[in-house]
């Protein structure tokens, strides 16, 4: 197998701590720093943020020429949440054909562990273990470009996702969709794994949009 590049690796470096939500929305960060904490030259790093700013996770702005998670409307969330719930829950169905008793352990494995860091306010292993759920279901429906729209999708919600949890110290899910969809995948019932998919989408997004429109009060008021 080809060893990926240094491109590559800075890009998926970048990318992770995108998904991670590691940049706070309206942050500023140049492209100095960057190469400084990944510990390469500015070169393979200027190539990782045009990719970024092509999937509109990332920003240039033209006053100073520093980078930044672009601000969220009501309208590109609505747009977002729109997209999420057409691409990842037909993800979701495709990847009943593929599962096996391994995937099935490891899927719970990911959200015990989801479940331990919401006990313990740990956001970062809430994003991490949650990422990781969706992920191992995403790469098994072998459809190289649904997956790469949902990564798309995930680069530009990372960072408010970790902003509404990370203000509500790892909210408290109402249901835990996740344990549904695993028993949908363990009955092969690939109609109700996107019924489950489709709901666990809609209720992160929904979080997302009370705490954007919570935000938009306190500035107006």
């Amino acid at each position: 197998m080809e060893e990926p590049s240094v491109h590559d690796q800075v890009y998926e470096s970048l990318a992770e701590a995108l998904i991670q939500g590691r940049f706070a929305p309206g942050k500023s960060v140049s492209l100095r720093t960057l190469a400084h904490q990944l510990g390469v030259s500015a070169m393979p790093v200027r190539e990782a943020v045009r990719r970024l700013i092509a999937q509109k996770a990332l920003e240039l702005q033209p006053s100073n020429k520093r980078l930044r998670v672009p601000s969220l409307s009501e309208n590109r969330l609505q747009q977002l949440m729109l997209a999420r719930q057409w691409v990842e829950p037909e993800l979701a169905y495709r990847a009943v054909a593929h599962i096996t008793p391994d995937i099935i352990a490891q899927l719970k494995s990911d959200d015990a562990q989801l479940m331990a860091a919401l006990a313990e306010g740990d956001v970062d292993g809430y994003m991490q273990a949650n990422h990781a759920f969706h992920f191992h279901i995403y790469r098994l429906a072998e459809a190289d470009l649904f997956l790469d729209m949902a990564r798309s999708l995930w680069l530009q919600s990372g960072p408010f996702m970790r902003a509404v949890f990370g203000r509500l110290n790892a909210v408290q899910l109402p249901q835990d969709h996740h344990l549904e969809l695993i028993a949908a995948f363990e009955r092969g019932d690939a109609e109700a794994v996107r019924r489950h998919m489709s709901e666990d989408v809609h209720e992160g997004m929904e979080l997302m949009m009370e705490a954007l429109k919570s935000e938009a009060e306190v500035t107006l008021s």
